[in-house]
């Protein structure tokens, strides 16, 4: 199990240290939706594009600890390419995994196979600290965010 545990500590720090789809895409076609958490003061840029019901580019730009930085790195990864509607299953699966053992009763009863999320599963340990939780999933609530706007 420690042999797990350094290897996803390594997939954050990497992802930390060299984030993936970092920068901001120009706006317009892009767009922009911000992300903040007033707690421990991460901030997430993320700018989308999505055309035809296709995530078809999205960048992250913002400030924060490594979990926030590596979680939106990750979701970048995991999300880009991706129709809204994958999108929107990796996006609930990832949540479901940061709240194992809430009693919230609209969750599903089945539990998420976090071999199926790859590199994401690595921050499955978080779910260990709920003040980290908000780190977290930064990134996903701004992605829901801006996908909620470019419905409307």
């Amino acid at each position: 199990m420690d042999d797990l545990e350094d290897l996803y500590r390594e997939i954050i720090l990497d992802h930390y240290r060299s984030p993936r789809n970092r920068g901001e895409l120009e706006s317009p076609p892009a767009h922009r939706t911000e992300g903040f958490n007033p707690l421990c003061g991460d901030e997430i840029v993320l700018t989308v594009v999505v055309d035809e019901g296709m995530i078809r580019d999205l960048k992250i730009a913002g400030h924060g600890c490594s979990i926030s930085q590596s979680s939106a790195s990750l979701m970048s990864g995991a999300v880009k390419g991706k129709s809204v509607d994958d999108a929107r299953v990796v996006m609930r699966s990832f949540k479901r995994m940061m709240t194992v053992g809430d009693d919230d009763p609209t969750a599903e009863d089945e539990p998420v196979d976090v071999r199926k999320l790859g590199e994401l599963a690595a921050l499955q340990g978080v779910v260990k600290f709920p003040v980290r939780i908000k780190c977290a999933t930064l990134a996903w609530n701004t992605l829901n965010q801006a996908l909620v706007e470019l419905d409307a």
